[in-house]
């Protein structure tokens, strides 16, 4: 073959690669098909969220504020991280998403850039101040903004997206990646809670002594953005809970009637789900201020047969922690000048999750006052039982009645007796219930056997042996404190909430929202010491490696080509 058709074939064989890789893009231009060749699914979507985004009608704005070159290295990372996901929500919302990256602190005008700390702040997005040290060895300090505002059909919805996991400072590497792996949940969520157009209907239980609306204030409010919120009396009456995505039944003090039982006991059966909220001891902190030494005494609900039947004992007593809240008692200084002292009150435990569970995956701390211990009884291949929260290693447990005296407070714990670890506080439940009420005969209650349901369909509950875990404080002057709020170190344990609202969003999540909470992307850390020894090796590796692999490959092609073209026609 001549060198003249030699390069002619070749123009026409480039010209002919060329024309293939046109015609694919463009055909592959109407097909979306990506590659995620991660371990942990990073870069892809749930089912959930997929199907979910697919079906939206209207656009969804998100404003992101999170923006700046002076960001620090671990919020880059997490502005990466929302622009990949918001991308790829984009691709599968039929481009029903739009979204913009906002620096806060961008408007010279400092009464602007105030206002709008402020109108982020009110919509909880709450700033934090980053710390961050320089090769040069300066620290350098900002305040970020990790949130975000979704508007839909002229809804907003403020989002936090940062994590508060209180083993991590907050701009660390843990807990930014920790934030990340929640980075669908939380702008899934967001959008599902502003397009949900008719919302799950909830209740709280009443007549029985449980904690009245205005103890229960906050956590309704909060409930009510993603719920319907109701409140109502049983009344022996079968069915008339049948209408409730989920009941909440928070801390009775007074005996459930056998027929009261029946009502829920069928509406379980009938796949309805239940969160009990019920303590163990009858005790009354307000009663300790006026007699120091008091006796916890036994809470007689009824209810022990019940909930052994359905998998669980609440045990009649109160549970001590060392890792414990604190209490105030008031003393007169020398000048007469009444103060507050603050000390360890091992009855109030704090709890950090274990992250196990889509409910209590990064959990804020936790504040319980007087809790009781859960014991997971029966054998039922049907229920499947999971601890998600339960004490420190160094706790014990009193059976009531027992004395709880607060004369003692101010005198050194005697840590010997906390000998116990990992006390049960709460359980959740998932499966096939058998009916309290199969193979019995109750006096005074009437059962139509055609339409009473022995065992259950799947369901599931959740049962806390402490009531004040949604019990929110109220001022003299009628003020509702958040719940989690202590009244002695004027601190909020966010945990609380937290924890309520995961779970009744669990019990009423029959599409798998919250499993996209159990999503985790490994975390992946440079070894500090050797990037501190060994720095200018692996820089200086990075930059002469690449050059010498250039030349090297360079140098291949140039003989092969001589070898190829120099032979004799």
């Amino acid at each position: 073959m001549s060198k003249k058709n030699l390069k002619k074939q070749s123009l026409t064989n480039l010209l002919f690669v060329f024309i293939i890789i046109i015609l694919v893009n463009y055909i592959s231009s109407f097909f979306l098909y990506r590659i995620d060749l991660t371990s942990e699914r990073k870069y892809s979507l749930s089912n959930h969220s997929k199907e979910f985004l697919s079906n939206l009608n209207n656009e969804v704005y998100i404003k992101i504020y999170l923006e700046g070159d002076d960001l620090p290295i671990s919020f880059k990372k997490m502005r990466r991280a929302i622009n990949d996901l918001l991308e790829e929500f984009q691709i599968y919302a039929n481009k029903n998403i739009d979204y913009q990256f906002i620096n806060p602190s961008e408007n010279p005008d400092k009464k602007a850039r105030f206002g709008l700390y402020k109108q982020l702040f009110d919509k909880g997005i709450v700033p934090i101040e980053s710390h961050e040290t320089t090769d040069e060895g300066k620290s350098m300090q900002k305040m970020i903004f990790p949130g975000a505002i979704v508007v839909y059909k002229g809804k907003e919805l403020g989002i936090s997206l940062l994590k508060n996991d209180p083993r991590y400072r907050a701009d660390s590497e843990e807990n930014i990646n920790n934030s990340i792996q929640s980075l669908e949940y939380e702008f899934t969520n967001a959008i599902k809670k502003l397009s949900n157009d008719k919302k799950q209907e909830i209740a709280f239980i009443e007549g029985h002594g449980e904690l009245d609306e205005y103890s229960v204030m906050d956590i309704s409010n909060t409930l009510s953005e993603y719920y319907d919120v109701k409140r109502g009396f049983i009344n022996g009456t079968i069915g008339i809970l049948d209408a409730f995505s989920a009941i909440i039944i928070a801390q009775p003090i007074k005996e459930f009637t056998e027929q009261d039982k029946l009502v829920i006991d069928q509406y379980i059966m009938k796949g309805g789900k239940v969160l009990w909220l019920i303590d163990g001891a009858n005790i009354i902190l307000d009663s300790l201020k006026s007699t120091p030494v008091n006796v916890a005494m036994p809470l007689n609900l009824n209810l022990e047969d019940q909930l052994f039947r359905y998998g669980v004992r609440i045990n009649q007593g109160l549970v001590q922690d060392l890792q414990c809240s604190a209490i105030g008692m008031t003393r007169q200084d020398n000048s007469g000048q009444t103060r507050i002292d603050l000390f360890p009150w091992t009855y109030f435990p704090v709890i950090l999750s274990d992250n196990n569970h889509e409910i209590n995956k990064y959990l804020s701390i936790i504040r319980l006052e007087f809790p009781a211990s859960i014991d997971t009884v029966g054998n039922s291949d049907y229920v499947k039982k999971t601890v998600l929260l339960h004490s420190s290693v160094k706790s014990k447990f009193d059976y009531s009645p027992t004395m709880v005296s607060i004369e003692n407070v101010q005198n050194q714990i005697d840590e010997s007796g906390f000998t116990q670890k990992n006390i049960a506080i709460a359980v959740l439940l998932e499966g096939k219930f058998d009916s309290n009420f199969k193979n019995r005969t109750i006096d005074g209650i009437s059962v139509n056997p055609d339409t009473f349901l022995k065992q259950s369909s799947n369901t599931k509950m959740i049962i806390v042996s402490s009531g004040d875990i949604l019990k929110n404080n109220i001022s003299a002057k009628g003020e509702i404190y958040p719940i989690g709020f202590d009244l002695h170190t004027k601190k909020t344990f966010n945990g609380n909430k937290e924890f309520i609202l995961n779970s009744i969003n669990y019990l009423c999540d029959d599409e798998g929202l919250m499993s996209i909470r159990l999503r985790e992307i490994k975390l992946r850390l440079l070894n500090k010491d050797k990037l501190v020894h060994e720095k200018l090796f692996w820089k200086s590796l990075n930059t002469i490696l690449p050059i010498f692999a250039i030349i090297f490959f360079g140098l291949i092609a140039y003989f092969l080509r001589k070898r190829k073209y120099t032979k004799d026609w």
